[in-house]
């Protein structure tokens, strides 16, 4: 396929937060969350339960925004998909970038109304998820189909699924740790010291349904480990368990609880953008625990603004537009998709069972 005569289009794809810490920007983000996890089509009970769950939790998750100052993420979303677009560009494409979220506006539709509007003929979905995820990466996918299905519109379609194990990524994570450690003087080799992956939670039952997001985690998490040669590190997960259903364990507050180094670097893994996750989750909440415990409280950054992981994202459209070159691993076809045509760094390879999820869940 040459991208000298076609116009690109690159979907960036994020969750997505409210713009303003108030009830009425709020309670509509989480409801949309709560349906999306009630099924594909829910009923009119799921409505009402949602719309139940988000008046609920939208009063603290308010005053987690105005703590932080508000949400950096569809900022920062935006700004990688502008950066993106001037990588591409550089090398030679005639692309557009369209940064959209699943939760907040503008929402996936609208960016493929403005795709169709812009004449685009080949249009890329890329979900900012680096670990594949039911609910992130594969809804995500699902929202551009269903967008282009609603809008009768038919480019030629691409998607990109699950890239933590890309080699330029996961240099961008080993050098962004290496930076932290030195600038506050930390070393993994001391035996007080903890490597600590914090992980955005999911439910079971998209794990057992097939998805291996909880593999990935544990795949991810050791190869940066062992690239540090960190020979301790720990895996926790940040849980919204505002269903009574069961999450991915072990959660951080039990991680942190029993982690027996009074010193952690904690990363947060999983994450593209310094969010509410982040910055109310871990840096205040997660902080507090450990600290409460005689802890040292020490967070890595997440590298949204690096300038090789804009490099890394290009290097994976490339590959996925262009074929694979040099030493460029090839994409193979996504497992975790349910439809055609989605790559990813993960579809041909084999996994050893979840350390996360007990035998027969």
């Amino acid at each position: 396929m040459s991208v000298t005569t076609d116009r690109i289009g690159v979907l960036v794809v994020n969750f997505g937060e409210p713009d303003e810490p108030t009830l009425a920007k709020v309670e509509p983000f989480l409801e949309r969350i709560f349906l999306q996890n009630a099924g594909l089509e829910p009923d009119e009970a799921a409505r009402t339960r949602a719309r139940q769950l988000a008046r609920e939790r939208a009063p603290g998750l308010v005053e987690e925004y105005e703590a932080i100052g508000g949400s950096p993420l569809n900022r920062q979303a935006r700004a990688q998909a502008d950066a993106l677009r001037g990588e591409l560009s550089g090398r030679g494409w005639d692309v557009s970038t369209y940064s959209v979220f699943q939760f907040a506006p503008p929402f996936v539709r609208d960016g493929v109304a403005e795709a169709r509007e812009n004449g685009i003929d080949l249009l890329v979905a890329l979900p900012a998820y680096p670990i594949c995820g039911a609910s992130t990466t594969v809804a995500a996918i699902a929202d551009v189909r269903g967008a282009l299905d609603d809008l009768e519109w038919s480019p030629r379609f691409v998607g990109v699924a699950g890239w933590h194990h890309h080699p330029a990524y996961v240099d961008v994570r080993v050098e962004n740790i290496r930076k932290f450690l030195t600038e506050s003087s930390l070393d993994l080799g001391r035996p007080d010291t903890l490597l600590y992956f914090s992980v955005h939670g999911t439910p079971i039952r998209y794990l057992t349904q097939g998805n291996r997001y909880d593999r990935y985690v544990d795949e991810h998490c050791r190869t940066i480990a062992e690239r540090l040669r960190a020979d301790r590190y720990a895996v926790g997960f940040q849980n919204h368990t505002n269903r009574r259903i069961p999450w991915t364990q072990p959660d951080n507050e039990q991680c942190i609880r029993q982690a027996r180094e009074r010193r952690l670097v904690v990363v947060p893994i999983s994450f593209m953008h310094e969010q509410s996750e982040t910055l109310a989750e871990l840096d205040i909440e997660l902080r507090q625990l450990a600290e409460s415990l005689g802890k040292e409280f020490h967070r890595v950054p997440v590298p949204y603004d690096d300038p090789h992981f804009i490099l890394a994202l290009a290097d994976i459209m490339t590959e996925l537009v262009e074929g694979p070159s040099g030493d460029v691993p090839e994409l193979s076809r996504c497992r975790c998709v349910d439809c055609d045509p989605v790559w990813c760094t993960n579809g041909d390879r084999e996994l050893p069972p979840s350390p996360f999820v007990p035998a027969g869940a």
